[in-house]
């Protein structure tokens, strides 16, 4: 591995000098080595996989055979109000239902998400539907609460007109 070479003597008498040895380290060992221990981390570490949320695309508004009609039964309508407030009602707009208010605690919108009402219906549908003056924030905290309920339908909807009549008459 390391070796010390050592300077011949030259025959020549007179004053004895001490003996200049220098040393050569073999890196080859040492590169073995590292390359064994950047193998050994590369397959013993387990890499972070990217969570993802699986998202299905609305249907062209030109093809409108492939979008199905909700009925009024199986339909739960989130309103993401002004200053966090947050709205809800079962059925559709159209029918005139009435609007609860709930908010983003443990005991508000995620009672509402495991109610037997919603959990027990296969086909029922949570729409989303933010303001205009809602937060971000706000989406990101009803995202993470359908995740949580494991509600397996939901769609992100434009707010329509009938939705902001309800939220103005909450209001006053």
């Amino acid at each position: 591995m390391a070796e010390i070479q050592e300077k011949g003597d030259s025959g020549k008498g007179g004053k004895k000098r001490a003996k200049r040895s220098s040393t050569k380290i073999d890196m080859t060992p040492l590169v073995d080595l590292a390359a064994l221990l950047i193998t050994f981390f590369m397959l013993t570490t387990t890499f972070n996989k990217p969570q993802t949320m699986e998202i299905n695309m609305p249907v062209d508004p030109e093809n409108k055979e492939e979008q199905i009609a909700l009925k009024a039964s199986n339909a739960l309508t989130i309103i993401l109000g002004d200053d966090d407030e947050i709205y809800y009602y079962f059925g559709l707009a159209d029918d005139n239902p009435e609007l609860l208010e709930s908010s983003y605690a443990a005991d508000g919108i995620r009672k509402v998400l495991i109610s037997p009402r919603v959990k027990s219906n296969d086909k029922m549908t949570v729409m989303v539907k933010p303001m205009e003056g809602s937060r971000y924030k706000n989406m990101v905290d009803i995202l993470d609460e359908l995740k949580i309920t494991d509600t397996k339908k939901f769609a992100l909807v434009d707010i329509a007109d009938a939705d902001k009549k309800l939220v103005e008459e909450q209001i006053k």
